[in-house]
């Protein structure tokens, strides 16, 4: 799995590549790098590199290792080529998908993040664009050959984390049959009533007993 890194552009980087301009994202655009010889660190460093003279940007570059959020994702970024005002410009989030290392890997993580942002947003594989769909340029040139293949692992991959995070609500909450007694051990102080369906340790069991004592006796 890849680390996810937060290292925001300043907002005084020239060409205006960070406007700051306040964003509320409908749609997450997908790009490739262009550059076989860069990975996400060299992507982020391109955007403040001082020989570096475009007006272009974009949120996160994600290589086979790690993912780089360069620019906030309630902002906007220079990366769709529809114009100032345009909605992929204004309204989406865009992803640099690095065309260096392993590309299987990179195909597994750019579909892993996609997902992830689709999912926190309640949002659907109807949400994601490419460049192409913005300006018509041949971007992401690696992905679009197998643009429907990419769409559908991401689908698997929204599955998987719905069906996680069920099973995790499920593991947080009480049995129908142990209701009442998970709200009144945690009434009484007798436990916390956290991860219910988890074992206990032993030390777990004598504070549990402990307290109970202090509350059968009146808190002595």
């Amino acid at each position: 799995m890849y680390k996810y890194i937060i290292d925001h552009i300043p907002k005084t980087t020239p060409c205006n590549r960070r406007p700051g301009t306040n964003m509320e994202p409908e749609t997450i655009t997908l790009h490739n790098t262009g550059n076989p010889n860069s990975n996400a660190k060299g992507e982020r460093g391109w955007l403040t590199n001082g020989f570096n003279k475009r007006t272009a940007s974009f949120h996160i570059a994600i290589d086979e290792n790690e993912a780089i959020e360069c620019l906030p994702l309630n902002e906007a970024a220079w990366h769709a080529g529809d114009g100032a005002n345009g909605p992929g410009n204004r309204k989406s989030i865009g992803i640099e998908a690095c065309e260096s290392g392993d590309q299987v890997k990179v195909w597994k993580n750019a579909v892993h993040l996609v997902a992830k942002l689709l999912y926190e947003r309640g949002w659907g594989t109807d949400r994601v664009r490419t460049h192409q769909s913005w300006s018509g340029k041949n971007c992401p040139r690696l992905i679009l050959p197998k643009w429907k293949e990419f769409i559908q692992d991401i689908e698997k991959q929204l599955k998987e984390l719905q069906q996680s995070d069920e099973k995790e609500k499920a593991r947080s909450e009480a049995s129908s049959w142990a209701v009442e007694a998970h709200k009144w051990v945690k009434e009484k102080g007798i436990s916390d009533g956290t991860n219910p369906k988890d074992s206990v340790t032993r030390e777990q069991v004598w504070v549990m007993l402990y307290n109970f004592f202090k509350l059968v006796r009146g808190g002595k």
